[in-house]
């Protein structure tokens, strides 16, 4: 039978990453036997496992190791990543290797090389002459480009996910449920964000238009008066209806302040779109004195970075949404350098896109009245995502009372 042994090394017991790579060997008709198995004695101490890998054929055992290599799997017999060259541009040669979203490493000319940047769903570009391997979308893919093949010379080193005492993500751990100690939850995301801010990392926000229509717009924009909010993703609908609220107090035609509809109110956000245009674009709105308040208003004055990621549906649209969706994922991408947080607040598109350009060591906190959101977060391979469902308003009031409490800022 084709075998090959495989080394797993790190916390593979309390993170279960041994029982899972087993499973898979056992689901795919394989078979496996440990030779050699080094239990770490105390928390904080790896453990070490080499097992050999058996299966009916060749292409079985070679779809076990792709299995489960993103658990950290590894042969024992290191060789060298094969390479071949692209036939065309946007098109990866048959049997391209796919990233995963954890820290991945190819062995070129015996040395192991770090790809960057950490991402999912791509496939992994080297240039021997410069010593670089670059995860790489479709669009990104010339015709001759050296591509790594199959899954030797890969190795995947699996996110850490051992309980850490107080961290949010341990306390969260376990499923998306409405019933959660909404308070405790909170606290701890606002300690995190604290820890984020002395580390020097960015604090980005994804958010939503639903943060307008709730009336937690206010909430928002102490939030980045305060220095917690570095970077802001959205689509056109959220600085629509922001501006909308901004200039006539409305959201979508309804009154935000009386809760009831506004003759003519739905024309609103279009004149808007018009105003901002005719300015010129959002900043030149609020230097022009015309936007004198909101989320774009307080984004602009405390030199928050945003960009506005566009979509058919949108109207307008507003003069710095990227309505190329290529150059609106390159955006993405280079907007998360030194993110070490992300909240996704009430927007499932947007929390999605970004998800799958996450690294599996960036952490993300998703708040969504609809649980479906997150578990769409996770099944797609977010996993350091983890959720709280609720609205978003009494959220945004019980994270700035936290923060607030303190009496210290982002800054």
């Amino acid at each position: 039978m084709p075998s090959e042994t495989i080394q797993l090394r790190g916390h593979i017991i309390d993170s279960l990453t041994l029982p899972k790579v087993l499973d898979e060997i056992t689901a795919l008709d394989g078979q496996f036997e440990i030779l050699e198995f080094d239990v770490g004695r105390r928390p904080q101490d790896p453990s070490y496992v080499r097992l050999r890998v058996d299966a009916p054929d060749e292409a079985v055992l070679m779809e076990i190791l792709q299995r489960i290599q993103p658990h950290g799997a590894e042969p024992v017999a290191i060789r060298d990543a094969r390479l071949e060259p692209a036939p065309a541009d946007g098109v990866f040669p048959d049997g391209f290797y796919v990233t995963t979203n954890h820290p991945t490493h190819v062995r070129i000319g015996g040395h192991w090389m770090e790809v960057r940047p950490v991402r999912m769903d791509c496939g992994i570009r080297v240039d021997e002459a410069a010593g670089t391997a670059r995860s790489v979308k479709f669009s990104e893919v010339r015709e001759g480009d050296r591509i790594v093949v199959g899954h030797e010379g890969v190795r995947v080193v699996p996110a850490e996910r051992r309980p850490r005492a107080g961290a949010v993500f341990e306390f969260m751990a376990g499923g998306v449920s409405s019933e959660r100690p909404k308070a405790a939850v909170i606290r701890a995301v606002a300690d995190d964000m604290r820890r984020v801010r002395r580390a020097g990392e960015k604090i980005l926000v994804v958010a939503g238009p639903a943060i307008v229509h709730t009336g937690a717009t206010p909430h928002l924009v102490r939030l980045i008066e305060r220095g917690y909010v570095d970077r802001l993703f959205a689509g056109n609908a959220l600085a629509v209806h922001d501006i909308e609220y901004a200039l006539y107090g409305t959201a979508l035609g309804i009154h935000l302040e009386r809760g009831i509809p506004v003759e003519s109110g739905h024309q609103h956000h279009l004149h808007a779109i018009n105003t901002i245009r005719a300015a010129g674009g959002i900043r030149a709105a609020v230097e022009k004195g015309i936007l004198t308040r909101g989320i774009m208003h307080a984004c602009v004055v405390h030199g928050v970075e945003f960009q506005l990621h566009g979509s058919i549906r949108d109207d307008g649209p507003l003069p710095e949404v990227i309505t190329d969706v290529i150059q609106a994922q390159q955006a993405m991408q280079a907007g998360l350098a030194g993110v070490g947080l992300v909240l996704m607040i009430a927007t499932m598109l947007h929390s999605i896109a970004v998800g799958n350009l996450l690294p599996a060591t960036t952490r993300a906190v998703c708040v969504d009245i609809n649980p479906a959101v997150v578990t769409k977060l996770v099944d797609r391979g977010s996993w350091q995502t983890v959720g709280l469902v609720t609205d978003v308003e009494p959220f945004f009031v019980e994270l700035l009372s936290h923060l607030e409490r303190e009496g210290d800022d982002g800054r």
